[in-house]
């Protein structure tokens, strides 16, 4: 039992898993995870989103006992080494001793205006079981903003490349990558054994491990115009985002 929080860790019957990483430094926000929007932290809109999930256990990763006391009245809170790679690494952490079969999306802590409808869909798309991950993406006009992560996909809907750079060259619109994985815990501890290649560590973008491995990424495309929590400036814009809309 995570002390203090009320719910049992190892949820063994749990087929479905709403996973949160949620690291407390940020190179280019530290602490953004606990920045006030609306009278509350970013990762507390996240968490609240995630609730909207039906048959699903949401569960938050953190190296951070302030995160854990933002939301250890809503959801199960396991706390992590800080050290760690990745959230994908941090969440594979978490979930160690749960049924390798279970089924785990993994959420931004960042995104506090994220739809539970992703979520679901990302379910929806594992069960055709035909790739090692699966994620979303949107259509944007090009953007060079290194924050919004493009991906390029192949004729069949799969991942050939992630960058934060505007990929393809000389096109007027870009696929924008959500930054929302599905796949099964087996998958998620297989995932933290792969060597990391100089790719993930040049592009910070975990995905990159994967690719590099010859591991399959399928993506789903949406229609959604989310905020990602990368700097001050994002937060501000978030800030307005939600007075114009209340």
């Amino acid at each position: 039992m995570d002390e203090g929080s009320g719910y049992i860790t190892h949820g063994w019957n749990t087929l479905r898993i709403v996973g949160i990483p949620a690291r407390y430094g940020s190179r280019r926000f530290p602490g953004k995870l606990l920045a006030n929007l609306g009278g509350k932290p970013v990762i507390r809109w996240v968490v609240e989103s995630a609730l909207k999930v039906k048959d699903a256990k949401v569960i938050v990763a953190t190296d951070d006992e302030r995160i854990k006391d933002a939301v250890r009245d809503l959801c199960e809170v396991i706390l992590t080494p800080s050290d760690l790679p990745s959230g994908t690494d941090r969440l594979a952490y978490a979930l160690r001793d749960f049924d390798r079969e279970v089924k785990v999306v993994n959420l931004q802590g960042d995104e506090p205006f994220i739809k539970s409808f992703l979520v679901e869909k990302i379910f929806e798309m594992m069960k055709k079981d035909d790739a090692d991950i699966y994620t979303l993406a949107k259509v944007s006009k090009k953007d060079n903003d290194p924050n919004r992560v493009k991906v390029v996909l192949n004729k069949n809907g799969y991942s050939l490349y992630f960058s934060r750079y505007s990929i393809p060259y000389g096109s007027h619109h870009v696929l924008i990558h959500i930054g929302i994985y599905g796949y099964t815990v087996e998958k998620l501890l297989e995932f933290t054994k792969l060597q990391r290649p100089e790719l993930e560590i040049k592009e910070e973008l975990e995905q990159l491990r994967a690719l590099y491995h010859g591991w399959k990424i399928k993506v789903g495309i949406v229609d959604y115009d989310g905020i990602s929590i990368d700097t001050p400036e994002d937060l501000r814009y978030a800030e307005r985002v939600l007075k114009y809309d209340t």
